[in-house]
């Protein structure tokens, strides 16, 4: 008989969540700004242990989510979270792992309605970096930003909020992104966040280790006091 994963892990469902959720609301209040769960991901057993932190801090038996045919992630986070499988277009999370899935993600993923536009989808994507690939500078504006911010990213990144923009969607409507890497680094550009322009970033540049975020959460002033 199969141990089920949730009883393999030291993941605690009540703290390592709080602290996790706080982590990435701190995220989404002050867009790119990198925080890490890798403490807390590292607890986790399975195919994607940051991401199944992430699961099992944003995701109940109310919400719905895609992972994007990857099986097993999909069967993990369903055991650990009881969330409902769904389609791209229908999910309120989708998970990420596969460079070659982004674009159809981005295309499809529900933007939510000038009535509920906190109604939209929460994109978390894997974030890498390739050995000598260049960085990006972006300049960010936005809710969260004081004026503006400038900050590297990789290609994928870039990519991905290029895409994102020419969807056109109508304001306030749109997708948030979270961004994580292997080592749990995360960084979030909700979608009421826009950048400016990119140009290629010289080696003097320092690069923060990556970004992430959360979502209805931004429109409600109230708890993103609680992390200022």
């Amino acid at each position: 008989m199969k141990t089920s994963l949730s009883k393999k892990h030291d993941f605690d469902a009540v703290f390592d969540s709080q602290k996790v959720y706080r982590l990435v609301l701190e995220a989404l209040s002050h867009p790119t700004k990198v925080v890490s769960i890798q403490e807390h991901a590292n607890k986790l057993q399975g195919s994607n242990p940051a991401y199944l932190a992430l699961a099992m801090t944003l995701l109940d038996n109310e919400v719905s989510f895609n992972t994007c045919e990857n099986r097993q992630l999909s069967d993990e986070i369903s055991s650990l979270t009881h969330a409902t499988r769904t389609v791209v277009e229908e999910a309120d999370f989708i998970f990420v792992s596969e460079a070659g899935d982004w674009v159809a993600v981005i295309e499809h993923a529900q933007c939510g309605s000038l009535a509920n536009p906190h109604s939209s989808a929460t994109v978390i994507v894997q974030n890498k970096q390739n050995s000598g690939a260049p960085l990006n500078q972006l300049t960010f504006r936005g809710p969260g930003i004081d004026a503006r911010a400038t900050v590297l990213v990789t290609q994928t990144v870039k990519e991905i909020l290029e895409l994102r923009d020419a969807q056109c969607y109508e304001y306030p409507q749109g997708i948030d992104l979270i961004f994580v890497s292997d080592e749990g680094a995360l960084f979030a550009i909700p979608r009421l966040v826009s950048f400016d322009g990119a140009s290629q970033a010289d080696d003097s540049f320092s690069f923060p280790p990556f970004l992430q975020a959360l979502r209805s959460l931004f429109e409600e002033p109230s708890k993103l006091k609680e992390v200022e």
